[in-house]
């Protein structure tokens, strides 16, 4: 099924029905006619691709795949509301105006087409669509939320603050359906399913390529994306339903009130250098040792680079050896092979590399280098039964990995 959202008034009818038992009660509440509210169950029903009810003179009951969607469009519904309230509150608009109970379907994806463009030409081209027929569905979005939505610059568009909150809740609903989507396949014996995996560096050795290789192999119509990027871009994409699921080092405190953070192991820092370092081969080394030579350090928002920053307080030093910034492993393994630099990295995360011979651990002691590694996700996110069979790989292969 194409990820999108089906007609949100149809929704609401349908939610209504399920929630009553009876059509006409929804159609009174939906104010529409009881032959209408018929129909945008019907037209949900072709939709979706399979009856969501069972209907009789007495009752109407929603079929299982009813009740999967049921669960999902509710929520969806809500992440609506909540991101209608967050905009009003940007704007200091009361709130009477439920402008989230009016917005469409076409409304809502041209919107999130935007936000991730940032530019309506190339919104129109992702939808398929003209550009002035995407400029016409996002000021119609503006009209009925009352306030400015976007602001036109050289380069595209930007998002207000209004718009940055309620796209929020779009996002969330959109991940919603989708995943309705793909518990209905999985009932209806089509096992389809997606999972976007936001990977910090640490992760993306073994266990994560792990995980990937027992899914694939046990699924054949899975999708797992794997996206990589700096902690605060991949924290951000989360908390909008942009991915999953975020594998790596955790933060004391979370980042925020509505993420969850669920410890897999603990991993200790290490001091490397190239096999062929100065200093590879000789033993009770000191910190002091090493600030002779250049080294590659994490940035300081990393867990690797603040230890670095601000435990060995590395940049007081009186001629800091800091000389390159990187978090890439592809970096820091080719700067090493060039001459006698020294780094701080995941012992975990080199695993690989140690056993090639590529990378050599100095025999530096370190204190208070220990952090968690872990998964972080929405705290309202509630996987489909497919994703949470990824997820228990990614927990199985965590905690093998740290045993070998």
């Amino acid at each position: 099924m194409q990820r999108g959202f089906p007609n949100i008034r149809h929704m609401r009818v349908f939610l209504e029905t399920a929630r009553s038992g009876s059509v006409s009660l929804a159609a009174a509440r939906c104010h529409l006619s009881q032959p209408a509210a018929t129909q945008a169950i019907k037209q949900l029903e072709t939709t979706i691709g399979t009856p969501l009810l069972v209907r009789s003179h007495k009752q109407a009951v929603p079929t299982t795949c009813g009740a999967l969607f049921e669960q999902r469009a509710a929520n969806a519904i809500r992440h609506l509301k909540e991101g209608a309230s967050a905009a009003r509150r940007e704007t200091g608009l009361k709130a009477s105006a439920s402008f989230e109970m009016s917005v469409t379907a076409a409304q809502l994806r041209n919107l999130i087409a935007i936000a991730n463009a940032g530019s309506f030409t190339v919104a129109a081209k992702a939808l398929d669509l003209s550009q002035p027929t995407v400029h016409r569905t996002a000021r119609s979005l503006e009209a009925i939320a009352g306030t400015p939505f976007f602001i036109a610059r050289s380069s595209g568009v930007r998002l207000t603050p209004a718009a940055e909150a309620f796209v929020r809740g779009a996002k969330l609903a959109q991940t919603e359906i989708q995943q309705s989507f793909e518990e209905i396949s999985r009932e209806l014996g089509s096992e389809r399913g997606t999972f976007v995996l936001g990977s910090l560096p640490l992760a993306r050795t073994t266990i994560v390529p792990q995980a990937i290789h027992a899914m694939v192999s046990s699924f054949d119509g899975f999708q797992i994306r794997v996206l990589e990027g700096r902690y605060t871009q991949l924290i951000r994409s989360l908390r909008e339903g942009d991915i999953d699921c975020l594998i790596g080092a955790l933060r004391d405190p979370a980042p925020a009130d509505d993420i969850e953070q669920e410890p897999l192991f603990n991993d200790a820092l290490a001091i490397v250098a190239h096999p062929n370092h100065p200093l590879a081969k000789k033993r009770n080394l000191q910190i002091e040792d090493t600030l002779s030579y250049p080294w590659i350090a994490p940035p300081k928002d990393t867990p690797a680079g603040q230890y670095l920053f601000e435990t060995l307080r590395i940049e007081e030093r009186p001629n800091t050896p800091v000389r390159v910034v990187s978090s890439s492993m592809a970096v820091l393994r080719g700067v090493l092979a060039q001459g006698p630099y020294i780094s701080v990295v995941s012992r975990h995360q080199i695993k690989v590399d140690e056993n090639l011979g590529v990378i050599r651990t100095l025999d530096v002691p370190l204190h208070g280098d220990m952090r968690a590694i872990g998964l972080t996700y929405r705290k309202d996110w509630k996987p489909t039964q497919t994703q949470s069979m990824f997820i228990d790989y990614l927990r199985q292969f965590s905690a093998t990995g740290t045993q070998n």
